[in-house]
């Protein structure tokens, strides 16, 4: 998972890059790259850490021009320690070409064989990214090898997408620069993760992971990338799209809605804090059926993507709504630190309970998702510690039972507390007097609810949603045990997570 940016402008734009990113933050926070262009030469700079740490004033006076493109970094495979695999990478055949890449490639493995034995292309890192780029890159010199004295055009453009998108399997949106020509984005024909456009008073262009970066930098947004679609921003600030995959279809990742996104975002004309509503309406449903709201006192979110739908929730039952846990918005994510023990140690560092919520109350605790199960455990037991009587936890998400492909760092099967698990089983591992887990074709119908009317300037026809996490119905249509496997050997060891999803990526975003 990572946010990605790109700006065509008539002013410098390393600021408004920066801007962006910092919007961009809860998507990745492992590693962060800027690079500009300027009079046919690219500028960069990238490592690994925050935006704010990153990039530094010297850092940014480094990166002139009107052109930029950048990322924040989630790694899902390679190596999280590497500053080589922190993006943008490039290449400087054909034209100079530098890209940004936010997705996992399923056939990865196949494509690195394919660039070094008949593309004679080399990539030096580990990352899905570089062979993207590369992909990318021959593709366009196919097209340009007998017309380069006469430059890069638009058809010639759309046409090597069109090559890519043949040959790549997975999900990708992507933005490039090509030095001498402009901006290039295109997303993978599911349109399985995020991509949008906006404008500025000014004429300025950019394209991003989520509608909050347009906005948030004062930019009006005007639509999403299609899925298959490409779309070239020239120098000029001229957009050519063009539609590039055979048979697109918009299968959007669910998880998004449920946590990946921020609240205030809109992914393909759906509002995310209206989606995770709509999910906490859903819940409320399947809470009735299995704890009487006269059993329970209090309705607590766990900090912080699931408070739309505790708040929803506690109206819909007539329940209190109250902040139990206060969030330490400074302590470094769980996962990084040796040791158990250390572990649950940080879980209470990051959390902390007011007692006054818990005492003598039967309490109905509401998260996002709950992925491996270890960090809901030790939530339950803080709640059990405050002297909560008893202690029902509520899950906005169905039980995760398969791996993601797509993007989102999860687990290997083995690992997922829900696999190969009843739900009672569950319970009992969570230490928990009751469990709820949303339904996943009811979480299908609270999200797809959320779809503004046909006619509304942000209505895209959906045809479903990735849900593979949930339901393990692959879109791509070439995931089988092997594929996962082979993804899984990639993963990388910093993702290699001890609680749950919703507490190891995302920054406080209040």
């Amino acid at each position: 998972m990572c946010g990605i940016v790109g700006v065509v402008s008539n002013a410098p734009v390393n600021q408004l890059l920066y801007d962006a990113l910092l919007l961009l933050q809860h998507r990745g926070q492992d590693a962060a790259g800027i690079v500009t262009l300027q009079e046919c030469k690219f500028y960069m700079h990238k490592a690994k850490g925050m935006v704010r740490d990153v990039f530094r004033t010297r850092n940014m006076r480094a990166l002139p021009g009107s052109v930029g493109l950048g990322q924040v970094r989630y790694p899902t495979a390679g190596s999280a320690d590497s500053e080589e695999e922190a993006q943008p990478f490039y290449v400087n055949e054909p034209f100079g070409i530098v890209l940004v890449h936010n997705g996992n490639l399923t056939n990865a493995h196949a494509l690195r064989a394919q660039l070094f034995s008949s593309d004679h292309r080399h990539t030096n890192t580990e990352s899905d990214s570089e062979v993207l780029l590369n992909v990318l890159a021959h593709e366009i010199d196919r097209v340009t090898h007998d017309t380069r004295e006469a430059g890069l055009n638009c058809a010639q453009l759309f046409a090597a997408v069109g090559k890519v998108h043949q040959r790549l399997r997975g999900s990708y949106a992507v933005v490039a620069l090509i030095a001498g020509y402009g901006l290039l984005a295109f997303r993978d024909p599911y349109g399985i993760r995020p991509l949008c456009m906006g404008r500025a008073a000014d004429g300025t262009v950019m394209v991003a992971s989520e509608s909050v970066a347009l906005e948030g930098a004062g930019f009006v947004f005007e639509r999403d990338v299609l899925p298959g679609e490409a779309i070239f921003v020239d120098l000029n600030g001229q957009v050519h799209a063009h539609q590039c995959a055979q048979a697109p279809s918009l299968y959007p990742c669910i998880f998004e809605f449920v946590y990946l996104a921020r609240p205030d975002s809109t992914l393909d004309g759906i509002s995310v804090y209206q989606a995770r509503l709509n999910l906490g309406e859903t819940l409320a449903q399947r809470v009735i059926s299995t704890v009487p709201p006269s059993e329970i006192d209090v309705v607590i979110p766990i900090p912080e993507s699931s408070r739309p739908s505790a708040t929803q929730l506690a109206q819909l039952l007539g329940l209190p709504y109250r902040e139990g846990f206060v969030k330490n918005r400074y302590v470094g994510r769980t996962f990084i630190m040796p040791g158990q023990g250390i572990r649950r140690k940080s879980v209470r560092q990051k959390l902390n309970t007011i007692v006054s919520e818990f005492k003598d109350r039967k309490v109905l605790l509401v998260d996002d998702s709950i992925v491996r199960g270890t960090t809901s455990r030790e939530i339950v037991q803080m709640a059990r510690d405050a002297g909560a009587r008893k202690v029902y936890m509520a899950s906005a998400a169905p039980p995760v039972r398969f791996p993601n492909v797509y993007g989102i760092d999860m687990p290997t099967k083995e690992e997922l507390v829900a696999h190969n698990r009843s739900i009672e089983e569950i319970r009992q591992l969570i230490g928990c007097d009751a469990l709820i887990y949303q339904d996943v074709e009811a979480m299908k119908r609270a999200v797809l609810k959320a779809t503004p009317a046909p006619g509304d300037p942000r209505y895209c026809k959906l045809n479903g949603f990735d849900a593979s996490c949930f339901d393990g119905v692959y879109v791509t249509g070439d995931i089988d045990t092997d594929a996962i496997a082979r993804i899984n050997s990639r993963r990388s060891p910093v993702a290699e997570s001890d609680g749950d999803a919703s507490r190891l990526v995302l920054p406080n975003l209040s």
